[in-house]
């Protein structure tokens, strides 16, 4: 299982951060491109995309990984 993804938002950019990195992997203009990029990096690494706010609360989260008790998403 790879690194979580954050989704995260600094001096006005959108980023997408492998957990405990320093260095964003991408910065994009908008956080819709920041949220496909990182969904596409977590399912590849079977890892969780977590998706923060502009004041940096997590606003939602999506688990990739192979979890042997997953939770009902009604979301999706």
């Amino acid at each position: 299982m790879g690194k979580n993804q954050h989704v995260t938002y600094k001096n006005g950019t959108w980023r997408v951060l492998g957990e405990s990195n320093s260095r964003a992997t991408v910065t994009t203009r908008t956080k819709q491109e920041a949220v496909n990029i990182a969904r596409t990096i977590a399912k590849n690494q079977q890892s969780e995309l977590v998706i923060h706010n502009k004041n940096g609360r997590i606003s939602d989260k999506d688990s990739y990984g192979n979890d042997p008790f997953p939770p009902k998403d009604t979301k999706h």
